[in-house]
């Protein structure tokens, strides 16, 4: 008959250690506490101490969980331990029961999630892909302010159809670019759900042969909305006025246009703290930008051949430390979304700084015959298999440098003083 453990006080508890071997290697120690037979005090070298019972289920020796101790005193302990064998005895596994009861609690748990509840796990979860830490909120606030008030607290098991166009109708005509993005979010949020068991059956926010067949497709409902661009033969004239100006902005504008970079290359983002250029980005000497690929759009490293307008532009500035910005805002920030706009708005322009890029692209199809994949590498455009090819190869960094020259010599030269348009890089190797 097996020795009885001796019954021990929640103080001697208290002051049990792990074990240490005589060549001094530290491992887990199991403690007889008595009271109850096969109740253990399990304690490991880092001083966490747990709760199990190590007894027979049936024909298998099992060593069954009780908790952690000081969470689970030593009282406690003995009665889960006199419990756990009172089931044994009536023919009963507590693991497999444990586990029938997670399973259920599980069941249940998935029969009531909400689609609200469903949204922010799939954000959450989302958002580790998202490039821009701005489309978790863009999310958020679109089916906050659409989804949440109409299906938010229904469980996504029971969404259908009705639901969908309970969302839907109220805004598919009115304000169609927002709808379809909201449809689009439920339908992978829906998605997600059935992944993961929450819901079974069809999607009823997917667009492909189902949606289609009620609402009118947004290609019929949207005016595609550009950026508003100035035409390229006026380009010169207001580069012109534009360098009558002074302040940081105008400077940071015409670095911008004889660049043909976005505006957030050129500044930064304020919104999403995206730096602009920085004196580091700049060769002087070899007379070029780099942009890392974290700042590009297609988060691939930019390189823009600088022209003499551009270095002007540079060399008239103070020289400021390699991460310190070329055009900051107030106080040294990153500057205000309106910095450049601010400066068209002053001028009299209803054109964005956005849309020179459409002035610059206009101006090398008409009035030059570089290629056409030379431009869209200006542009960091890499949009077909010609271009790809072009920019693997060396970025075409010679002929951009050609190309930009002619785009600074236009933007000053172009339009002469009767009015004819002097057209560069007709004579230039494409």
């Amino acid at each position: 008959m097996p020795r009885k453990a001796k019954e021990l006080s929640a103080v001697e508890v208290k002051r049990l250690t792990h074990a240490i071997s005589k060549d001094g290697n530290h491992y887990n120690a199991m403690h007889a506490v008595g009271g109850v037979s096969g109740l253990l005090l399990q304690v490991t070298p880092t001083g966490a101490k747990s709760w199990v019972l190590r007894t027979f289920v049936g024909e298998k020796r099992r060593d069954i969980g009780l908790g952690g101790f000081p969470d689970v005193s030593l009282s406690d302990a003995r009665i889960k331990a006199q419990a756990t064998k009172e089931q044994i005895e009536l023919g009963l596994d507590p693991i497999e029961t444990k586990r029938a009861a997670k399973r259920a609690l599980i069941d249940a748990q998935r029969q009531t999630i909400t689609f609200e509840d469903a949204a922010r796990r799939y954000i959450e979860m989302k958002a580790k892909e998202f490039k821009n830490p701005r489309q978790s909120e863009q999310w958020t606030s679109s089916l906050t302010a659409y989804a949440f008030p109409i299906i938010g607290g229904v469980p996504v098991r029971d969404i259908e159809l009705t639901h969908i166009k309970a969302v839907l109708d109220p805004i598919w005509e009115r304000i169609n670019e927002t709808a379809n993005r909201v449809r689009g979010r439920i339908e992978n949020i829906l998605g997600w759900a059935t992944i993961h068991q929450y819901r079974s059956g069809e999607n009823p926010a997917r667009w492909s042969n189902y949606l289609d067949q009620i609402y009118a497709a947004p290609s019929k409902i949207q005016k595609v909305k550009h950026h508003e661009a100035m035409p390229f033969k006026d380009v010169p004239a207001f580069m012109a006025e534009l360098r009558q100006r002074d302040g940081l902005a105008a400077r940071a504008l015409e670095f911008t246009i004889l660049t043909a970079s976005r505006t957030n290359e050129t500044i930064g983002d304020k919104r999403i703290n995206k730096r602009g250029i920085t004196w580091g980005d700049i060769d002087l000497d070899g007379r070029l930008w780099t942009i890392p690929a974290e700042l590009m759009k297609a988060n691939r490293m930019h390189q823009v051949p600088l022209s003499d307008a551009a270095m002007k532009v540079l060399t008239g500035l103070d020289r400021g430390a390699d991460d310190a910005p070329i055009f900051p805002g107030a106080g040294g920030a990153i500057a205000s979304n309106n910095f450049l706009s601010s400066v068209l708005k002053r001028m009299g322009q209803e054109c964005t700084a956005h849309g020179f890029r459409s002035s610059f692209k206009d101006w090398a199809r008409n009035l030059t015959a570089y290629d056409d994949e030379v431009s869209e590498l200006a542009l960091a455009h890499i949009s077909n298999d010609q271009t790809r090819a072009a920019y693997a190869r060396d970025g075409l960094i010679d002929k951009r440098r050609l190309l930009m020259t002619d785009w600074a010599e236009y933007c000053e030269h172009g339009q002469a003083i009767k009015g004819n348009i002097i057209e560069i890089g007709r004579n230039r190797t494409a």
